[in-house]
């Protein structure tokens, strides 16, 4: 490892070693502490966001699993109804039209 960037560390001496120092820097190999501590900090708030979120997610879907049970006995009991009985509840469940108004 005598050579970093076609430098020669051992010729160069302190010169050589502040030098590729700032080239790690400029080319993002070191940063500072305090960054990587904020890239550290933000990185573990989004796993908690992506965590909540999925809980969420998961939640949903199984009401939303549970609503599609009750719909599905919900329509075999009104397929299970007479046929008279069904258009009663048909008529009950359509709002008339309203009349036109009289003058």
């Amino acid at each position: 490892m005598s050579e970093l960037f076609g430098i020669n560390i051992v010729d160069g001496g302190s010169v050589a070693l502040l030098a590729v120092v700032v080239l790690m820097v400029l080319t993002g190999r070191l940063v500072p502490r305090r960054t990587y501590d904020d890239l550290k900090e933000e990185r573990d708030t989004w796993r908690a966001a992506h965590a909540t979120s999925e809980e969420a997610r998961r939640l949903e879907r199984d009401q939303t699993r549970e609503l599609l049970e009750l719909s599905r006995t919900a329509d075999r009991v009104l397929t299970a109804l007479p046929r008279s009985t069904r258009e009663e509840v048909n008529a009950d469940a359509v709002d008339p039209a309203p009349a036109p108004p009289t003058t």
